[in-house]
């Protein structure tokens, strides 16, 4: 039976606000404790990221599938429309609004913990045909990841596999990884080392649409009938059947 929508709704609300929290928290307590240090600063960085989306996905992923990401989101639509097996059209926006208020409020929520200022707008600029093809390759990457373990029946994978691509991406992209455009527009409202400038956000975003794009032509072409079992292997089905 799967849980309703308000469910599934506040599910990727809280999820993306404490993905955002880690990803924003770790990164101010990265400069506080490697101040001279920029590399030190982002494998602390991305190592607390990696282990908080892991274990995020494991608590939230039975609700929602844990998509936390608009492209995720998109993906499973797409995926699955033809069969019906992927997340409902009608859904969609409503998950998409979820993941950009818990974005937000996740930034909000680690500034206050570090009593900074709840909203302070970045000005790291992040910008270039460097950064954005870094995430045209983390965003793509993401999307094959998830949707080619949800075709080949290793969901339950995926916590640990999810979590250890992001890791890996802050280091091998030269975007650091957003690749996911809630967590980038969350990021524009935090002034620290995880921020990025509001006018370098749609740079970032289109760059993940594109990444989106090309992520579902692979796993269509590597997984052509991907779509038959889009809903019932996915993230959304990580610890089994939906409770």
């Amino acid at each position: 039976m799967n849980p309703t929508l308000w469910r599934r709704l506040l599910a990727e609300f809280a999820g993306t606000a404490l993905l955002v929290t880690a990803v924003v928290g770790s990164g101010i307590m990265a400069t506080t404790l490697s101040p001279y240090d920029a590399g030190l600063q982002l494998l602390e960085n991305s190592v607390a990221t990696a282990f908080a989306l892991g274990a995020l996905i494991l608590t939230f992923g039975p609700v929602s599938g844990a998509h936390f990401n608009p492209v995720v989101s998109a993906a499973d639509w797409f995926l699955g429309r033809r069969s019906g097996s992927g997340l409902a059209g009608r859904d969609v926006g409503g998950y998409v609004l979820a993941q950009l208020g818990g974005a937000i409020a996740g930034a909000v929520l680690a500034d206050l913990m570090f009593n900074l200022p709840a909203v302070d707008f970045a000005t790291k600029v992040r910008t270039g045909g460097h950064l954005w093809l870094g995430e045209v390759v983390a965003t793509a990457g993401l999307i094959l990841l998830v949707f080619t373990l949800a075709r080949s029946g290793r969901a339950t994978v995926a916590p640990a596999a999810v979590g250890a691509y992001i890791g890996a991406a802050y280091w091998f992209t030269s975007s650091t990884s957003f690749a996911n455009p809630a967590v980038t527009i969350g990021r524009a409202f935090t002034d620290t080392f995880a921020g990025i400038a509001p006018a370098s956000v749609p740079g970032f975003i289109a760059a993940q649409l594109a990444g989106l794009v090309v992520g579902v032509a692979l796993v269509l072409a590597l997984y052509p009938s991907a779509g038959e079992s889009v809903r019932s292997r996915t993230p959304e089905r990580l610890e089994g059947t939906r409770r």
